[in-house]
Order: C-alpha cells, then sequence, then structure tokens
C-alpha cells in the first residue's frame, strides 16, 4: 500500500482559510499574522509551545482559543483573566477579536512574562495587563473586576477552584476551563460545574465547561 503524501497549505491559504472560518478583518488578520511570526522566533529560543508549524499554530491555538465566542458573549464582558496563560492562549487571540474587553494575563514564568510583553506592544493592544502573580497569589492579594477567568492547558480543576472558595474575592466570578472530550469532574468540583459546551477541533471533539457557584 502506497503511503499518502499529505500537502501542506500554503501560508495564504492557511490563512485565508482561517479568516473566512472565523470571520476576521483584514486588521484582525494582520495583528494574528505578527502574533504568529513572533512565536515562531520566540519560539527557536524560549519553550513557549510544542506546537510548531503555521497551520498546526492556527489551528489549535488561534481556533481553540476563539472557540470560546461559540458559547460565550465576550463583547459584553468588561474583564476576563487568562490563568497561566503562557504564550498569551486563549488570552490574546481573545483579546484581538474583542479589543474593547479588558484582559489579565497570568503568568509566572519571567521569559513568557516578556514575550507576553512583546506580542501586546507589536499588536498595540490597549486595556490589557501581564501580572507576575502565581494562581495563589493572585486569589488571595488582588480584588480586579474580573467576571470571567479562563484556563487551557495550566492549571487543574481542583486548584482553579479556590476561586470558589466564601473568603476569596472572585467566589462570584465564572471559570471557562478546556478540556479534552473524554474529562470528568471530580467529586470536589462537580459542584461548581455549570454547563458543558462541545465543538470540534481538526476533527477532535473538545469541550469547554463553564464553572461557578450554583
Amino acid at each position: 500500500m502506497k503511503n499518502k503524501i499529505l500537502r501542506e497549505k500554503s501560508p495564504e491559504k492557511v490563512w485565508a482559510d482561517f479568516k473566512n472560518k472565523e470571520n476576521l478583518t483584514d486588521e484582525q488578520v494582520e495583528k494574528f499574522q505578527k502574533y504568529e511570526a513572533l512565536l515562531s522566533e520566540w519560539n527557536k529560543s524560549v519553550n513557549l509551545t510544542s506546537i510548531q508549524g503555521l497551520s498546526e499554530t492556527v489551528g489549535r491555538h488561534f481556533s481553540d482559543s476563539l472557540a470560546l465566542r461559540k458559547f460565550l458573549d465576550v463583547s459584553k464582558m468588561k474583564l476576563l483573566a487568562d490563568i497561566g496563560t503562557g504564550a498569551g492562549f486563549p488570552g490574546l487571540p481573545i483579546k484581538i477579536m474583542f479589543p474593547e474587553v479588558g484582559m489579565i494575563l497570568i503568568e509566572v514564568n519571567k521569559k513568557k512574562q516578556r514575550f507576553l510583553s512583546t506580542v501586546i506592544n507589536a499588536l498595540e493592544l490597549e486595556n490589557i495587563n501581564v501580572c507576575d502573580l502565581d494562581w495563589r497569589t493572585f486569589l488571595r492579594t488582588t480584588t480586579s473586576d474580573v467576571e470571567c477567568f479562563l484556563a487551557r492547558a495550566s492549571i487543574l480543576p481542583p486548584e482553579l477552584c479556590r476561586m470558589f472558595k466564601p473568603g476569596c474575592a472572585y467566589k462570584n466570578s465564572k471559570l471557562i476551563y478546556w478540556a479534552s472530550i473524554d474529562w470528568e469532574s471530580e467529586e470536589k468540583v462537580k459542584e461548581f460545574v455549570l454547563e458543558e459546551f462541545f465543538y470540534d477541533l481538526k476533527r477532535k471533539k473538545r469541550k469547554l465547561v463553564l464553572m461557578g457557584r450554583k
């Protein structure tokens, strides 16, 4: 049996498909292109992501981050926070799509902090801040008006759910957790699961889990 030869899409085709799929403006496409170029360059010396290549980055990082807007009206929110954002996912793609929405990128790694600041400056994004606190310290020492926290491939749910403790300033905020299709909540997390939303990512089933106090 002959091996199938997989043809890589041209960069022009990748960006055109992404633009059509996500209904982007030319300005938004340009920002994503700058973001991807910086990610590719920095990833040569800083371990930002194991996912490499234009098509994979656009599909598994950009589109996956933007899956949120299928289930949540982000445009009506004033402030979001991305927990353990790493190279900026999902916070930066969402910020590009919704520039008027405030964003806090929570990241303790200094090299990743520098990368995030570089992207923010290059894309001329406003009303967005990089926070260098770890998750527990953030919960203990800050009181921002965050309406919804985002967590994608960062901290495990039992640790994330510390935000719902009675004495926490964020106990009434919501949390969106990016999960695999077979993820099931542990007992200490189950009481906070409000709803699950399902979607496809590059032929794989995924889901977003909405959490909050009932």
